[in-house]
């Protein structure tokens, strides 16, 4: 009878209590990928190696370390308080227009692959944020906390939801090509990515209809919140 062998799990666990713990990410990491290889019998420059490929086949996750300081210093110069400054002359935009134009920019565009052309780091804290922030500052004046974080949490979810339901499209995308790796090592053939991209554009679109219905009703949300604030400041 085949028995299971638990051991090559041990990094689960290895990681849990690193993190728990508080220790450091990258050793935590590091101690439970060689606890893992040594349960499966890795020779040490077996193991070498695995890390260094993975490492290589990951090193564009860095580039997202170098947007950082590029962020803060066009922050530390007010980027995002020009955001607010243009976006007030425009006496027509409000922070649901603006939202649901990004969204549907975003969504196209990731379904086309240019998945980095926004992104939470990169786009929503310096200048969605800011400019959804000042159509409704320019609408109804200083807003309290409470309306802030909610508009600035429509606009985290607005590059959330646009890019996890556009990418699908995509068929050089990480998802899709994994699917397709899946279905046809379980013998299920005569699918391809382009079938699936095809399959998730319907998915898309409703996605794009139902956020730009939540979208509609946001400002009468925001001037809910905002005749409640001052109603509660008269008391």
């Amino acid at each position: 009878m085949f028995e299971l062998n638990f051991w090559p799990l041990i990094g689960i666990p290895v990681v849990v209590l690193g993190f728990a713990l508080r220790f450091n990410p990258l050793m935590v990491v590091t101690i439970a990928g060689i606890a893992t290889g040594w349960a499966v019998n890795l020779d040490i420059i077996t193991l070498l190696q695995t890390f260094g490929e993975k490492f290589m086949n990951s090193r564009q996750l860095a580039s997202f370390i170098l947007i950082l300081p590029v962020i803060a210093l066009l922050e530390r110069y007010g980027l995002q308080q020009h955001a607010k400054n243009w976006i007030a002359k425009i006496k027509s935009a409000t922070s649901a227009r603006i939202l649901a134009l990004y969204f549907i920019v975003r969504e196209c565009s990731a379904a086309l692959g240019l998945l980095s052309l926004g992104g939470q780091a990169q786009t929503v804290r310096p200048l969605l944020a800011p400019m959804a922030l000042g159509a409704a500052t320019n609408k109804y004046g200083e807003l309290p906390k409470p309306i802030k974080d909610m508009i600035s949490a429509h606009a985290a979810a607005v590059d959330n939801i646009a890019m996890f339901f556009g990418e699908d499209i995509f068929i050089a995308f990480g998802a899709v090509l994994l699917m397709d790796a899946f279905l046809k090592e379980n013998g299920i053939a005569g699918i391809e990515p382009l079938h699936i991209g095809l399959w998730a554009i319907p998915t898309a679109i409703a996605a794009l209809i139902i956020h730009l219905f939540r979208l509609s009703r946001l400002e009468a949300k925001i001037a809910l919140a905002v005749a409640a604030h001052k109603q509660q400041e008269a008391i």
